[in-house]
């Protein structure tokens, strides 16, 4: 597609106030752009973002090894949550930077750093290299991430967003479940694959980009707030860092006298305090414009979004460790087993969208959260000790179709009244509070399980020692407990069955015997700690599905009524 010369900013009409008026807007921009190969470049970069915060995952063991980058738990977690530490914390900043220098521009930016930091990341020799390139691509994602709900709330119609958002929406839940499978399979050749195939899929979506989308410039200048940035960044890095590193420091100290609590309340108050200056704002241009707020349902798709990041992360983490540790498969069948859900969710998806258009989100939304939550419980239900990928799929079915059914509404009644000129800062702040809902439903559902795995293994290693095991030694037995309740305590690591030494003066057949035993207690024990685990992120997305409720319905945009379409255009930014 050739890309038509950009008009003249001199030359369009200007309004009483001294901003140009753009009352051709919508007609000219997408007449003159083809907003459908502007939403499929928008979902090829955004789909490598939200693939990367998963798909890491699938290589730790890989990327831990002695012969690769030999790195210890502490910098294998940092280069797992340092991605997500930066990408969280400047999603509000990259919004509105977007709003001040054009969505297209923060887009290809964010897509040349996060490509360059992704092939780095590949070459990357040793952990403090992955580490640094890590934050990198994080920085790229944080600044691409917001262009794609600002973009698509602009050049898209409101009549035809809902099918838009749907396309959007199967981006958003594919990417989270796809970097398993899709990982999994890489790693098969090599763990650096995972990195290096988001370098062509960057460049073509970069010359994309280049291409065929708009360079939309608003109507009028903005500020960036400076303090609101230096306050926002620092309150959502002391909360999102406090979170991800309070597991491994068993929520205590972590540099002197300073504690992982410590860190998340100054977090907490610098966030307050953020709120509150941005409230107070009248005369300048906040960085969050609270009159988005006075949206209910803008306001009430934050926090629905949140809890779904909550849900979903939550569930996941826990599932695959499940499906690899006690079912033993292998990560690419793991992948493989979650796969039905991706599937079913991506042809859903604009389906649910298209059908929002016309009759509303609300009762999408309220089904598709529902169905979500009720499949993820059927699969809790149907996780046993042998379980196989056959007892799962009903669940995963039944989730899928719910999963298909919840962003592309969602995105659209959050997005539907939020003017152009804000749709930056709307896109960053949505973002931020699906991030952070990730962040804590990863933080918690850890601190759980955690909690849950030290009583199950004490639990079920006691039945064992005084089962199968009651002829053994006392000393042997009081170890064998004592190894499972000090492993678990400790902050056990998941990622295999134990490992259990050669105990001295044991026959052959005893040992045997207590390697059984030992099985026994984790397969048993992590499933037990598991099921009681997800009845949180579970019980949070049913929470999700009655704030839907509160959503207020909107009349129906009518297709035969292009002038209100045009109106409401008037308040948007022109193409150059």
């Amino acid at each position: 597609m050739t890309t038509p010369a950009p008009e003249s900013p001199d030359r369009a009409p200007t309004a009483g106030d001294g901003r140009q008026a753009a009352p051709a807007y919508g007609q000219t921009l997408r007449t003159k752009y083809n907003p459908w190969l502007i939403l499929v470049t928008l979902c090829l970069g955004f789909f490598m973002i939200l693939l990367d915060t998963t798909i890491v995952n699938v290589a730790i063991p890989q990327m831990a090894a002695a012969d690769h980058l030999n790195a210890n738990l502490s910098q294998i977690l940092w280069i797992v949550n340092g991605y997500i530490l930066v990408y969280a914390v400047l999603l509000i900043t990259a919004g509105r930077l977007g709003d001040l220098y054009g969505p297209k521009q923060l887009f290809m930016l964010g897509l040349v750093i996060f490509t360059v930091a992704s092939g780095a990341c590949g070459l990357a020799q040793t952990p403090t290299q992955m580490i640094i390139f890590r934050l990198v691509q994080g920085l790229g994602g944080a600044l691409l991430t917001p262009q794609t709900l600002s973009t698509i709330t602009m050049i898209f119609p409101p009549e035809k967003r809902g099918a838009a958002f749907g396309l959007w929406g199967a981006v958003a839940g594919v990417s989270t479940v796809a970097g398993p499978t899709l990982g999994g399979w890489l790693v098969e050749y090599n763990w650096r694959l995972v990195f290096f195939v988001n370098v062509p899929v960057g460049i073509a979506t970069l010359v994309f980009a280049g291409i065929v989308m708009p360079n939309i410039k608003l109507n009028r200048r903005h500020d960036l707030d400076l303090g609101g940035v230096a306050l926002s960044s620092a309150g959502l890095f002391l909360v999102t860092y406090g979170l991800i590193e309070g597991q491994p420091h068993d929520w205590g100290k972590v540099w002197g006298p300073i504690t992982i609590p410590m860190l998340i309340g100054a977090g907490v108050v610098l966030l307050a305090l953020f709120m509150v200056l941005q409230y107070l704002e009248r005369h300048g241009e906040p960085l969050v414009p609270f009159s988005l707020f006075k949206d209910r349902n803008f306001a009430t798709m934050n926090f629905v979004v949140g809890a779904i990041g909550f849900g979903m992360l939550g569930l996941f983490l826990p599932l695959t460790i499940f499906l690899q540790s006690v079912l033993g498969l292998s990560p690419l069948r793991a992948g493989l087993t979650i796969a039905p859900m991706s599937v079913i969710s991506m042809f859903v998806a604009p389906v649910a969208g298209r059908f929002a258009d016309r009759v509303g989100g609300k009762w999408i939304l309220f089904v598709g959260v529902s169905l979500f939550a009720g499949g993820m419980g059927i699969l809790i239900s149907s996780s046993h000790v042998g379980s196989t990928e056959l007892q799962l799929l009903p669940g995963l079915i039944v989730a899928g179709f719910g999963l298909g059914m919840t962003f592309a509404p969602l995105q659209t009644i959050a997005m539907r009244d939020v003017e152009p000129r804000m749709a930056g800062a709307a896109s960053g702040l949505i973002n931020t509070t699906r991030q952070l809902g990730a962040v804590i439903g990863s933080a918690a559902v850890g601190a759980l399980l955690q909690s849950q795995l030290t009583s199950k293994f004490t639990t079920n290693a006691t039945e064992q020692a005084n089962g199968p095991l009651a002829s053994f030694p006392p000393q042997v037995k009081t170890g064998f407990v004592n190894g499972f309740h000090n492993a678990a305590s400790a902050g056990l690591e998941v990622t295999g069955k134990p490992a259990v030494p050669r105990i001295p003066g044991l026959s052959d057949s005893l040992q045997a015997q207590l390697i059984a035993a030992a099985k026994t207690v984790f397969e048993t024990g992590f499933t037990q700690a598991m099921r009681f685990t997800l009845v949180l992120p579970i019980g949070v997305m049913a929470l999700a599905a009655l704030a839907v409720l509160a959503v207020r319905r909107k009349p129906r945009v009518s297709t035969e009524a292009p002038a209100t379409s045009d109106a409401a255009d008037q308040k948007s930014p022109v193409a150059g």
